[in-house]
């Protein structure tokens, strides 16, 4: 990848790890469909004033078609789902099994007819990453449900197409402005089932509403900018790898912040995704003189 395309994924990488720590301190006060709505809403505010004082949502309507199935599939969907399925499953099989995305992504592009061809070493990067995974979170599945499973399964499919659309079908309008209206529509379909809930915000604390609030802020609209950048930079297929690190940086916050043990797992499991990481991210080279040319 260029050096751009590296600050972006190491950037993305930390920020989608973060919200496994603030969504722990949130949830704990606030209902999962109340934070869901809170960092849409915090998220919309901020970025539907931005496109609209820029003048980038002109002709947005041509493309409503994939805004919206790039919404359901990355925002409305998954999220919602994933509220369902942590009620049941752990945290670790959860993050295990959203690392499994880049998978989906590659089969997806395959069947789509993407142009770069997925190396051996990038099926071998992959491999690596969740075998780290593995070894960080461990694998719980006391307990899981099919219908929990399920949901995860759709949140992977969702978040493994989800790019595609954006690289594919909306390569001509801004990362910015798409998220924005993705953001809008999301909080829009929420708020049913958020707005009788907000009595809840009163007898929540600070730190709970902090949380909250850097959803919205930094993990949601921030973040959201950043993605598409970064799919635009190096590709849905890499883009999706952060899904690997993700995790990662998450257990790294719950050490130095939270106290939680340095374990051998962290010891080994960290080094496998950083590696899988730089495996699978690699640029396939073209030995086909024909194809070069």
């Amino acid at each position: 990848m260029s050096r751009r395309g590296w600050g972006l994924f190491v950037v993305m990488s930390v920020i989608w790890g973060v919200p496994y720590l603030l969504i722990k301190v949130a949830v704990g006060e606030l209902d999962p469909v109340l934070v869901v709505f809170g960092r849409c809403v915090l998220g919309a505010a901020i970025l539907l004033p931005w496109v609209l004082a820029r003048g980038q949502l002109r002709g947005i309507t041509r493309y409503w078609k994939p805004l919206l199935a790039f919404t359901v599939l990355e925002m409305t969907g998954p999220w919602l789902l994933l509220s369902i399925a942590e009620q049941t499953l752990s945290s670790s099989l959860t993050g295990l099994l959203v690392a499994t995305v880049p998978f989906v992504a590659a089969l997806a592009g395959r069947l789509v007819g993407e142009e770069e061809r997925l190396s051996p070493v990038r099926i071998g990067g992959m491999v690596l990453g969740v075998i780290g995974i593995a070894t960080l979170l461990g694998l719980d599945v006391a307990g899981a449900q099919w219908l929990a499973l399920g949901a995860v399964v759709l949140t992977v499919i969702g978040y493994g197409t989800a790019p595609l659309i954006i690289s594919r079908q909306l390569s001509a309008v801004s990362g910015v402005a798409a998220s924005a209206v993705a953001l809008s529509i999301t909080t829009v379909v929420y708020a049913p089932f958020a707005l009788p809930r907000l009595d809840q915000v009163g007898a929540a604390s600070g730190r709970a509403l902090l949380a909250v609030a850097a959803l919205g802020v930094v993990c949601t609209a921030l973040a959201l900018a950043l993605f598409f950048a970064l799919i635009r930079e190096v590709g849905p297929q890499r883009a999706l790898v952060i899904t690997f690190v993700n995790p990662a940086v998450a257990v790294l916050l719950g050490v130095l912040l939270l106290g939680e043990p340095f374990t051998l797992g962290i010891a080994v499991g960290l080094p496998l995704v950083l590696v899988g990481c730089v495996l699978a991210t690699r640029r396939t080279r073209v030995t086909d003189p024909v194809a070069a040319a």
